[in-house]
């Protein structure tokens, strides 16, 4: 649920901060105050696209921030955990600044984010129906959607277009396979017998370092045999070996220091000293016991060493790039069929093609029941609206190859009057009773909406009189169960919502600014008679007001 939304510097938006509650809220005003330019920031703020024009005049920057109840909403708490977003507990806040530059930045939770963050996020949040909406649902794709979110199919279609691309991208290369095959099969015998000669090689990386370290200490064998043999006679087994000297020094100096004790320094490091050539001493004698000078294993590292580097000579590469370079080929193999006349690709296409049609297919079960559902939901609405008579159908056209958006067609029909055979809706619909078609599925379909916020903007166009009420009374009962804000020009639904807000536009100084007021009782009473009468409001106009407020305020 929306609980807090900030508006700075934006458009005609001097600053408004606005507090949020459950229920219907209504917005109204003049023509021009700015009513829908709150929806366009909330918009902006749900990841739409901003230019610099949105900023207004002489500031460097629009500010908007948005503050959410998430606490209802746990797919967007697992969303913002796995997106690394999370915010305090049962908050998400989003924040957005677009420069005079036209540059935008977005956060959420106080974090950087993309575009396409805040839109997944705004979809889990508020559902904005806009007052041209009912033009949409004269667009293939968007009845597909609405019936998809009605079902609760949204994902599956989006696992069925995934499928679908699958399958296309194989029968193409398929396709090419068998354009070229000469060429492809060509390609794929040198393959073949590069690989198998690199696989033959069996070489790899950690092999490389090891294979070079232990040919260094092979072929210098003899060298380090005789240093260490040196090192061992010099400190230990020579006739003037160190070790010994250091021996008759000690003995030397342990007599002395009786006499003197500050000899005793001098000898405790002689001590030492003789103590760490030890040391090394055994540490050489055994270096050189275990030294091997093995000529076989010295020839065979030498004949490994020239194999791997003929190989990378061959392919004029590095000798460590050989197994990236044997990926490479094993990969093109893969991806023109393996050398086996396109077989392998034919296999991989008809299993992704199954795979598509077992995904189709459910979501052609869910449609075929959602829309069935739909179609007397949205019926039933309809006949509330002045539409008597009137037959709403959701219609499901196969497909013989399927699409990406699956098995069928989605199509709305709608039949004028009882008895009538249903039509497509832009053969059939007027422009009123379009709005009025298109206000039944947006209620129909918010009342199963997973999103906790649903805005209406102006949907009640070319409406009036009993049906108006009716509206107000579909809007208000939506408020009942999810958090409803509608910007309206009827009275007849502003006296229905839980609460008023007034938009008006007002002169200050550097230009016109547009500001946003709650109504009290008496506030409300004299907006709805404006609405009533327009600039001069008489007693009974008023009276009129309080009747159609109290009559809201009964439900």
């Amino acid at each position: 649920m929306l609980k807090f939304l900030t508006v700075r510097d934006f458009v005609i938006v001097d600053r408004i901060e606005l507090e949020f509650q459950p229920g219907f809220t209504v917005l109204t005003g003049e023509t021009g105050a700015g009513k829908s330019i709150l929806l366009d920031a909330l918009g902006l703020l749900l990841g739409g696209r901003a230019d610099a024009g949105v900023v207004r005049a002489g500031k460097d920057r629009a500010e908007l921030t948005a503050e959410f109840d998430a606490a209802a909403v746990p797919a967007l708490t697992e969303w913002l955990k796995d997106n690394g977003l999370e915010g305090d507990d049962g908050i998400c806040l989003i924040r957005r600044q677009i420069d005079a530059s036209g540059r935008s930045r977005a956060f959420v939770n106080g974090q950087p984010s993309t575009l396409q963050q805040l839109k997944e996020v705004g979809e889990m949040l508020v559902d904005i129906q806009g007052q041209h909406a009912h033009l949409s649902l004269l667009k293939a794709q968007t009845r597909r959607e609405l019936l998809d979110g009605y079902a609760g199919q949204a994902a599956l279609a989006s696992q069925v277009a995934a499928a679908w691309r699958e399958w296309q991208g194989l029968k193409r290369q398929r396709e090419d396979w068998e354009k070229d095959s000469a060429a492809f099969a060509a390609e794929a015998e040198q393959l073949q017998w590069q690989v198998k000669e690199l696989e033959t090689l069996a070489f790899n990386a950690d092999e490389w370092q090891e294979l070079q370290a232990e040919h260094a200490r092979l072929s210098h064998a003899a060298s380090l045999l005789e240093g260490a043999q040196f090192g061992v006679e010099l400190l230990d087994e020579g006739e003037m070996a160190v070790l010994s000297q250091l021996g008759s020094l000690s003995s030397r100096l342990n007599a002395l220091v009786e006499f003197d004790a500050s000899l005793k320094e001098a000898l405790d490091a002689v001590d030492s000293a003789e103590i760490q050539l030890r040391e090394a001493a055994y540490s050489l004698r055994h270096y050189a016991q275990r030294l091997d000078l093995d000529p076989e294993r010295l020839a065979e590292c030498e004949q490994r060493l020239q194999a791997v580097h003929a190989s990378a000579r061959k392919y004029r590469v590095m000798p460590e790039q050989l197994p990236e370079l044997l990926a490479q080929w094993r990969d093109r193999l893969q991806s023109i069929g393996g050398g086996e006349g396109g077989e392998d690709l034919r296999r991989k296409e008809d299993e992704a093609y199954k795979e598509y049609r077992a995904l189709a297919g459910e979501l052609s079960a869910g449609r075929k029941c959602a829309a069935a559902e739909l179609s007397g939901k949205v019926t039933e609405v309809m006949r509330q609206l002045a539409l008597a008579g009137g037959q709403f159908e959701v219609g499901l056209a196969p497909l013989a190859e399927g699409a990406a958006y699956g098995l069928e067609q989605v199509d709305f029909l709608v039949a004028g009057h009882e008895g009538a055979p249903p039509r497509p809706l832009e053969k059939v619909a007027s422009g009123g009773e379009l709005s009025r078609i298109s206000l039944a599925v947006q209620v129909t379909v918010g009342r199963v909406a997973q999103v906790p916020t649903l805005v209406f903007d102006e949907v009640d166009v070319g409406i009036g009189g009993g049906v108006a009420e009716i509206v107000g009374k579909l809007l208000k009962g939506l408020g009942a169960e999810r958090q409803v804000l509608c910007i309206t020009h009827l009275p007849q639904v502003a006296a229905l919502g839980d609460r008023h807000w007034r938009v008006s536009k007002l002169s200050a100084e550097g230009g016109v600014v547009s500001s946003v007021a709650v109504l009290d009782a008496a506030q409300r009473v004299e907006e709805i008679a404006r609405m009533l009468g327009g600039v001069d409001i008489t007693d009974t106009t008023r009276a009129h007001a309080e009747e159609m407020l109290a009559v809201g305020r009964r439900g």
